[in-house]
């Protein structure tokens, strides 16, 4: 029997990997933009292709992948994956391709066991409950506009919106003002235009709402950058708060396992998993390659034990300290 593929297709980055049946991990390599929601289909499965292609080099075949693993975000959505397939076939992998979800994928990355949890919290927020290897409950992930409470979104429209209040005299002073103003290029300007409002606060206006509202996600980092201010302390507490009700949503007392967490902006805040029934431990991860490796050994018909788990995490780590992050 041949080798698999895995690839953790995301809004910003793609990884993937060719491993044996025995979990040992023989090439990886990475591409840009992998999740056709965010990107598109063409543009994904460029970038898939890209990874898949350095991964299949550094193992030094192009033949033999039996099937492949493809976890990203919104998974369900595209029930067909011809998108993918036929951009593969191109560089040799014609095995079926099987789409998971990346919250999965983030849970196996940090955890062998069958049952337990994974919160990301990155420019969008989603828990989910893992129940016999399988995503049995999920909460939040519901975009920008109805949900993602937390996120790197949630956390920059909180800065935008108390920077905004301070310059219209509705707001507390923060030291968030003059470091969006400044990131912006934004000079803090007290002339009161024609409209009756602060120059800087018309041209914060325009800037912001010149940008997709996704992007606002780019200012989350701002309120981890002005140490002891009193508005960007409540914007985190908020945050903090808001994930653990998230993951507070999908706990269950008859599940017990450790909570695997994942994303820049989870990593910042720390998880707050005081009292939330099932969770044994905290665990973190830095993405889902590790994780979508052992779905694409599941999918093959591999039992991964702890043995297993600790060979592809050891093998993959090995591969990534070479130079290719």
């Amino acid at each position: 029997m041949g080798n698999l593929l895995a690839v953790d297709a995301g809004g910003t980055s793609t990884r993937a990997v060719v491993l044996t049946r025995e979990g040992e991990c023989l090439g990886f390599g990475v591409g840009g933009a992998g999740n056709p929601i965010s990107s598109g289909t063409e543009h994904a499965s460029r970038e898939v292709v890209t990874a898949v292609s350095a991964a299949l080099d550094r193992a030094g075949t192009h033949q033999g992948i039996d099937a492949a693993v493809l976890a990203m975000a919104g998974s369900r959505t595209y029930v067909s994956t011809e998108w993918i397939t036929s951009a593969l076939i191109r560089v040799g992998v014609e095995g079926p391709v099987e789409l998971e979800s990346d919250l999965l994928a983030t849970f196996c990355s940090g955890a062998w066991e069958p049952d337990g949890y994974a919160i990301v919290a990155g420019t969008g927020a989603a828990a989910i409950r893992v129940h016999d290897g399988r995503l049995e409950v999920a909460s939040d992930g519901l975009g920008w506009l109805l949900g993602d409470a937390g996120s790197g979104f949630w956390l920059g429209r909180r800065v935008v919106r108390a920077v905004a209040a301070e310059l219209d005299a509705r707001g507390q002073h923060t030291a968030l003002t003059p470091l969006l103003l400044g990131t912006l290029g934004i000079a803090s300007e007290a002339e009161i235009t024609e409209d009756g409002r602060p120059e800087s606060l018309r041209q914060l206006l325009d800037a912001v709402y010149s940008l997709r509202p996704i992007e606002l996600a780019t200012f989350a980092p701002l309120v981890f950058a002005v140490g002891d201010d009193v508005v960007a302390r409540s914007i985190t507490l908020d945050a903090r708060s808001a994930l653990k009700t998230t993951l507070g949503a999908v706990a269950s007392a008859d599940v017990h396992g450790p909570v695997v967490c994942g994303g820049g902006v989870l990593s910042a805040l720390g998880l707050d998993s005081e009292g939330v029934p099932g969770v044994t431990d905290v665990r973190s991860v830095a993405d889902g390659t590790a994780g979508a490796a052992v779905l694409a050994l599941r999918y093959g018909g591999v039992t991964v034990d702890e043995d297993v788990f600790a060979r592809v995490d050891a093998t993959l780590r090995a591969l990534r300290a070479e130079g290719v992050r």
